[in-house]
């Protein structure tokens, strides 16, 4: 589970709730194989011609390809072979994380970005930072498609983490995958005094930990439990430089918990001076974030609503309404 995943079960959710039918066509419905160099995130392996069968089954009104792995490969090709317009996002920025991962140039990749999403009617995108930046290589097609937070479960009354008694303030709270494209050693390599607390797994964990013995790590944790360590929290370090948006910055801010960071884009597009603080020296960034007013982080963090995102997902999604082809 991370902010894609989170984004896109939260979005069929409010679409179903609406009265919209929607098939999910994704990895655990087939044999799979763990993706090089990323063993957590599993690559579809398909017969030529299963999605292309059950897309012509369903026959829906709109195909929105989430990803570009194998099956967004798969349901592109269909679309071009039938002539069925489709929507794409760019969630993650895949040149930057395969070239963390492999030391290739991320050029290479952006070959690769540019090809898939190329053909698509719109791209949605989070941001305008990534706006800006799709827009730089090529791809102009974009429409606006925010996130939202579950106002239910994070909010400033969600009971704080029992283990966060006792801990020398200020806490300072990481929450999302433990791996090398997030960044996260910044953060555990900063001086500012308290404790750092990391809720997450991931690749690095084992690594983290040993390199940061005196740092807490939590592990995984999800609903009420979540939104306890967000509430419990002095701050919360967003360290990444890759993310487009940070689906975990919002839920912090609805907790009433400031956000430090750097000025890149995810960040940049989200906070303001009275709920964050975005710096090159993290430090600098952790320090100025902690003089913010909480009341106004959880105010400004209630502004992000799912509703609205569906909608602008479904705005996107408007101009799709064809009946596929047999291919």
């Amino acid at each position: 589970m991370n902010g894609v995943v989170r984004t896109l079960t939260t979005t069929c959710d409010n679409l179903r709730a609406l009265g919209h039918e929607v098939m999910v066509i994704s990895p655990d419905q087939f044999a799979s194989i763990p993706c090089p160099t990323y063993p957590e995130i599993r690559l579809a392996l398909t017969r030529p011609g299963a999605v292309a069968s059950r897309l012509r089954e369903f026959a829906p009104n709109a195909i929105h390809i989430a990803t570009e792995g194998p099956l967004g490969l798969a349901a592109r090709r269909y679309c071009a072979r039938a002539g069925v317009r489709f929507t794409t996002a760019y969630h993650t920025q895949f040149p930057e994380y395969l070239a963390k991962r492999t030391h290739l140039p991320a050029g290479w990749f952006w070959r690769y970005i540019r090809w898939f999403h190329g053909p698509a009617r719109r791209v949605l995108v989070a941001t305008e930072s990534i706006r800006a930046e799709l827009r730089a290589h090529g791809l102009t097609q974009l429409h606006h498609w925010g996130r939202g937070v579950d106002l239910a479960c994070f909010s400033p009354q969600a009971p704080p983490a029992l283990e966060f008694a006792g801990l020398p303030r200020p806490i300072q709270l990481y929450v999302w995958r433990v791996a090398v494209e997030k960044n996260i050693e910044a953060f555990l390599a900063s001086n500012h005094p308290g404790t750092k607390v990391v809720v997450g797994d991931g690749p690095a964990l084992d690594r983290l930990k040993a390199l940061y013995p005196e740092t807490v790590f939590l592990g995984r944790r999800s609903g009420a439990a979540l939104a306890g360590c967000y509430a419990g929290a002095d701050v919360f370090v967003f360290p990444s430089r890759t993310d487009t948006f940070g689906l975990v910055t919002i839920e912090a801010l609805a907790c009433g918990t400031p956000v430090a960071a750097y000025p890149v884009a995810g960040p940049r597009d989200i906070l303001t001076d009275e709920v964050g603080a975005m710096a090159e020296n993290l430090d600098w960034a952790i320090a100025a974030a902690l003089t913010r007013d909480r009341r106004a982080c959880a105010q400004f963090g209630a502004g992000f609503s799912w509703a609205a995102a569906t909608s602008q997902f479904l705005a996107g999604l408007a101009a799709m309404e064809v009946q596929p082809q047999a291919s």
